[in-house]
């Protein structure tokens, strides 16, 4: 497993959907947070990097 990623502070010039994507890495540091947009889900910055050599 690999170790928690650090997450990046909430940032008001942040768009609502990465406050609130930034709100739930802080509380789940340690997990890949897949977050849902529209049909597809997404993942961002360092839980990508992580899952992209994953796959």
């Amino acid at each position: 497993m690999t170790p928690p990623t650090p997450s990046k502070p909430v940032a008001e010039d942040d768009t609502p959907m990465m406050q609130q994507y930034q709100r739930i890495k802080k509380q789940h540091a340690d997990a890949i947070l897949f977050f849902r947009m529209g049909d597809f889900y997404e993942m961002f910055n360092e839980d990508a990097k992580v899952a992209s050599s994953l796959l």
